[in-house]
């Protein structure tokens, strides 16, 4: 049988994806898909194509060697050029924009797992000359399209369990789903930072992941943290930091713009797959025998909303709010000057939005989003 393959909403865009006299830089968490995608896109490419690995010897010494010459001789005749792990060539930016600057029409496309060593080797030498687009796990979104809805509904809990990384939904056992879970908790998760941070207390980063796997939802305090690890308060937000740049979690703060009781001092943070969440606390049981499923819903329809967001390129910042009296709202966001509103709740309730913030912002819209009307956030952007 053929393998199984979800599409992925970047191949809807593959006339506009790349772009001639341009870099594309593709990055995102590991095992997603960031090579298998770009291939399958390439696929037929008519012209003079080069794929290529940042694992080559060769071709780092040419790229890093920054000698015109060199790279002209060895990778301008090439109408497409593929490079996947590039963020492990020492000064790729500076290589590549001597190709883009003296190769007229050359497209280029690099991938990496690691935001803070891929983007940082090739933002400022390619400033002007990048794009820059990030592979999520699968989205409810790209499932809706090549499935639709009923797919999507029939997929949810496990969706909330394992996650949707590619080789999780296609596995079919949940024993099989656990074991890809823990393998990537164990040896993709961290990789990046291990390889490229000199990390001296590796334990203390895995304890600091379990502890905010329990607060989702919840604001962290970087004190507490501290306190509970052993390590400084400068060490917590290193590694909450680093954490996030290797797309493990992402942090989100308070909004605040009239009132005193509003808290903005503080965080939340969510991971970005659930299924790496519930790896990282060892806890995989059915959602009928949890008590974190508000957890579970909160952070699937955030990490969701997340991926939509960046597919659909809708460019809004993002907040919780709450005040110190404990009003709050989950999920806030802003754009075009206006503000959206967002509870979630896994049940349907008739919870009204707080009287605190409608009267303060009288303008934003407010939804509770359920189970009933999750797809619509997710898809539609409602």
């Amino acid at each position: 049988m053929p393998e199984i393959w979800y599409d992925r909403h970047y191949e809807s865009l593959k006339d506009s994806f790349f772009r001639s006299g341009k870099v594309i830089v593709l990055t995102g968490p590991r095992r997603v898909g960031k090579t298998e995608l770009v291939r399958k896109m390439l696929s037929g490419f008519e012209g003079r194509l080069f794929q290529g690995t940042g694992d080559d010897m060769e071709l780092r010494e040419v790229i890093y060697s920054q000698k015109l010459q060199l790279i002209l001789t060895n990778l301008g005749s090439y109408d497409m050029i593929f490079i996947d792990e590039a963020q492990r060539i020492p000064d790729i930016g500076l290589g590549l924009k001597m190709l883009v600057d003296h190769v007229p029409g050359i497209k280029i496309v690099v991938t990496g797992s690691s935001s803070f060593s891929l983007l940082h080797k090739t933002g400022e030498p390619l400033t002007g000359r990048q794009f820059t687009r990030k592979l999520f796990p699968i989205s409810v979104q790209e499932l809706y399209s090549q499935f639709g809805g009923m797919k999507v509904s029939q997929l949810l809990d496990e969706l909330m369990l394992y996650g949707s990384y590619p080789e999780i939904i296609k596995e079919s056992s949940r024993q099989g789903k656990i074991d890809y879970l823990v393998s990537i908790r164990d040896s993709y998760l961290l990789k990046d930072i291990f390889e490229l941070e000199n990390i001296k207390h590796s334990q203390k980063l895995n304890d600091l992941l379990k502890l905010i796997a329990f607060q989702i939802g919840h604001e962290v305090s970087l004190n507490e943290l501290s306190n509970s690890l052993g390590i400084s308060k400068q060490s917590v937000e290193r590694y909450l930091t680093l954490l996030e740049q290797a797309y493990v979690i992402k942090k989100v703060g308070g909004f605040s713009r009239n009132l005193r009781t509003e808290i903005t001092k503080t965080a939340r943070y969510y991971f970005l797959d659930n299924g790496v969440r519930n790896a990282v606390i060892n806890n995989f049981n059915e959602l009928s025998n949890r008590n974190d499923i508000g957890m579970l819903w909160e952070n699937f329809l955030f990490a969701e909303r997340l991926k939509y967001l960046e597919y659909n390129q809708v460019y809004t910042n993002l907040y919780f709010w709450r005040t110190y009296d404990r009003k709050e709202i989950d999920l806030i966001e802003e754009r075009d000057g206006t503000l959206y509103a967002f509870e979630f709740k896994y049940r349907a309730s008739k919870a009204k939005c707080p009287i605190a913030w409608s009267s303060a912002y009288p303008d934003s819209t407010y939804c509770e989003v359920n189970r009933d009307n999750y797809l619509d956030f997710l898809i539609i952007g409602k």
